[in-house]
């Protein structure tokens, strides 16, 4: 771990950007794989399953959306006390953002459940999606408490420089997965086939373990962050920061969600196979994101490390690395870039 943190505050910022960047974009376009398993399965069941998965998607990412700030809201406080070499409140960070987000989770989930069926009529599905779409959506809701445990376990082991392990974990899932769906669709020997309710319960299974395993490493504290008892009473004061902190990012999420919920809402209207059609398409788009979300997470932990540290000379230089690769070739921009992140961060507060 101080190798890695070494690594972060004092090594040149390219080699170190890219070492975060490539296990966190090759875990995101795995991520994607979920979607796409579901997709190539759930496809020999026709363009009503198709459908029901399609618009079944947009409702659970805008309640994921909801709860999404708390994880960026850990990441950011996470990286920034391991900068600053404070391991107490690395761990107290990880239990009090662990807790906020079991509650969350808790609630959306049980939200989200029971008003499946009044979203789905809003959505105006036709009548042979609505049956496989109201299965899919609440299997899903039921199975977000692990992908809030997941997710948060993801950014902490961003936050503290911790890449790989969360892609070996998605890969093993991911290829779970693949495995169960046709298990769980179509049934084999003593295994009942659910139909496109069956995609729903493979992703539940996988991600349920996938949640396990995360906590089982926090609780083992090998990585760098440990939970504890005494860090899991609940730090209301903590608990606020943390909100505040990760509410506009939650907004700026939940904002996309609604918007995808508002496009299959049109689409819904013209019919089973334009839905199928748009769920296809989103997911294959989803996959032009991934190089540039990838990078954008590696530099959020390449700059809260260093803001931590005290080294605030290297985050804009961070940023502006990742500029000119993703962004624009031509160097020029970075020194305006430069002056106007230089004059943000020495006037940032250092965390306590």
């Amino acid at each position: 771990m101080s190798d890695r943190r070494q690594r972060l505050l004092e090594g040149p910022i390219a080699p170190a950007l890219i070492r975060l960047a490539v296990p966190i974009i090759l875990g995101n376009a795995l991520q994607t794989g979920y979607q796409l398993t579901d997709a190539f399965w759930v496809g020999r069941l026709g363009a009503s399953a198709v459908a029901a998965v399609a618009i079944s998607f947009p409702v659970t990412f805008l309640v994921i959306a909801l709860g999404a700030g708390f994880a960026m809201a850990g990441a950011t406080l996470s990286a920034q006390y391991m900068g600053a070499g404070r391991q107490d409140l690395v761990n107290h960070v990880a239990a009090q953002t662990m807790l906020a987000v079991a509650v969350s989770s808790v609630i959306l989930g049980t939200v989200g459940f029971l008003l499946t069926p009044h979203l789905l009529r809003l959505l105006g599905v036709a009548p042979d999606v609505y049956a496989g779409a109201l299965g899919f959506m609440r299997v899903s809701f039921i199975g977000i408490i692990f992908v809030f445990l997941y997710a948060m376990f993801q950014a902490l082991m961003r936050g503290i420089g911790e890449t790989k392990i969360p892609l070996y974990i998605v890969l093993a899932t991911v290829l779970l997965n693949f495995a169960l769906d046709p298990l769980f669709i179509f049934g084999w020997g003593p295994v009942a086939g659910h139909g496109v309710t069956g995609a729903a319960l493979a992703t539940l299974a996988t991600q349920a373990l996938a949640a396990l395993a995360a906590m089982t490493i926090l609780l083992r504290g090998r990585l760098g962050v440990a939970l504890a008892g005494s860090d899991l009473r609940p730090d209301i004061g903590y608990i606020k920061r943390v909100f505040f902190l990760g509410f506009p990012g939650s907004i700026e999420l939940s904002t996309r969600g609604l918007g995808l919920v508002i496009m299959s809402f049109l689409v819904a209207s013209f019919g089973t196979l334009p839905i199928a059609a748009y769920g296809v398409g989103s997911n294959i788009v989803q996959v032009v994101t991934i190089l540039a979300m990838g990078l954008s997470m590696a530099v959020s932990t390449l700059v809260g490390q260093n803001i931590g540290a005290g080294s605030a000379r290297r985050a804009p230089r961070s940023w502006a690395t990742r500029s000119r690769s993703v962004c624009s070739p031509w160097p020029v921009f970075s020194p305006m870039f430069s002056r106007r992140c230089s004059w943000h961060f020495s006037c940032r507060e250092m965390p306590r």
